[in-house]
């Protein structure tokens, strides 16, 4: 077994762990324990002692440990359609040059504002026996460009996994590029960093044959640590390029500064921001992390005039079931949009205004993102 693995046992996996180190009272633990019953609870100790204990409303605490807002009313459990647009098992096909493959269920953090929280399925193994049918589908849609492998987290894969992907997908002609989804180098860098060298190996040898995107998730300045720092260098040499996109949440990052510099900070450690998205309306997630349309646009704004140009080529954008809808700001009484990707290629690159109220998070019906 690695090193990371014997790590990643050691988690915190329920609120009963979690009590003491977080000073949680009798009340508190029996609600928690309520939620954990639905939504599980994985902390490592390395992302838990990022948290300032003695303070309730810790930017850190709040995207991992459990709070009674992921029991209020609202939301969806599939807000951008993914159900829609499976078309081999566990690979998706909704934008016309990438095919997104959900490797797996596990993650090395639960984090709270997940928008997979409803993700029950195959796990890696039984995911990864699809990989012929896969590769065939790919290799008859010659517009698909690139294999996005995400999950969960694609690098809780064994490296003997993730090198079965790489083998299968840079043998296709048509494919340009290898993407994966992690946020190991944020919540667990250790599967990185404490690693025989394996994964480092599987990725170097294979970005030799193809680009390899490694796209992470870091959402506060705080989570830029030198642990963090040695995973996206061990990515690097071995030949990756790192981009990252966050997520704008309510309490943790939704404050110029704090955007100003979690962006400029990645600069700092050779990490290109990549998007800001929306936090989606999803069950057990809406009404903690949400912030209004019109809120997001104007912190954006003010954090990019402190930011350098590198730091500000982000897009800010909502990952919508019609497409990725990039939201530009405000224009008179309405906002303005234009589709950065879209589903259906009528909508490709379009520009629209839609009246949007103060308290407007998100596209409630999929057809009103089509008003003009």
């Amino acid at each position: 077994m690695e090193r990371w693995q014997k790590m990643l046992e050691e988690c915190y996996r329920s609120i009963e762990d979690l009590k003491d180190r977080l000073h949680l009272t009798e009340d508190e633990c029996m609600k928690l324990m309520e939620i954990e019953k639905k939504y599980p609870v994985c902390v490592p100790e390395y992302y838990l002692s990022l948290i300032d204990a003695a303070d309730r409303t810790d930017p850190i605490r709040r995207m991992c440990i459990p709070d009674h807002m992921e029991f209020s009313e609202g939301g969806e459990k599939d807000t951008s359609g993914e159900s829609d647009n499976t078309v081999v098992q566990g690979m998706q096909h909704k934008y016309r040059e990438t095919a997104m493959i959900l490797s797996t269920n596990q993650c090395a953090m639960y984090c709270r504002h997940c928008f997979r929280k409803r993700l029950v399925g195959l796990t890696s193994e039984e995911i990864a026996a699809h990989l012929p049918e896969m590769a065939e589908y790919v290799k008859a849609h010659p517009e698909i460009r690139n294999v996005l492998i995400s999950g969960g987290d694609s690098f809780l894969n064994p490296s003997s996994v993730i090198r079965r992907y790489l083998e299968t997908f840079t043998a296709i002609d048509t494919v340009s590029f290898i993407r994966f989804g992690t946020r190991v180098p944020v919540s667990f860098p250790f599967r990185i960093t404490e690693d025989s060298g394996e994964l480092a190996a599987v990725l170097s040898e294979y970005s030799k044959r193809k680009p390899i995107i490694v796209v992470t998730q870091f959402n506060h300045p705080r989570e830029l640590t030198e642990e963090a720092v040695c995973a996206v260098d061990v990515l690097r040499e071995a030949g990756c390029t790192v981009r990252n996109q966050t997520v704008l949440l309510r309490g943790v990052n939704d404050d110029s500064e704090v955007l100003s510099d979690l962006m400029n900070g990645l600069i700092g450690m050779n990490v290109a921001p990549y998007y800001v998205f929306q936090c989606r309306p999803v069950e057990g997630v809406k009404n903690q992390f949400q912030v209004p349309l019109s809120k997001g646009a104007e912190i954006i704004d003010r954090a990019k005039r402190t930011m350098s140009g590198p730091a500000k080529s982000f897009r800010y954008a909502m990952s919508h079931p019609t497409g990725k809808i990039e939201i530009l700001g405000r224009l008179g009484d309405s906002m303005l949009f234009k589709y950065h990707q879209a589903k259906d290629e009528a909508d490709s690159s379009r520009i629209f205004t839609r009246p949007v109220s103060e308290s407007e998070c998100w596209f409630s019906d999929p057809m009103s993102a089509n008003d003009d």
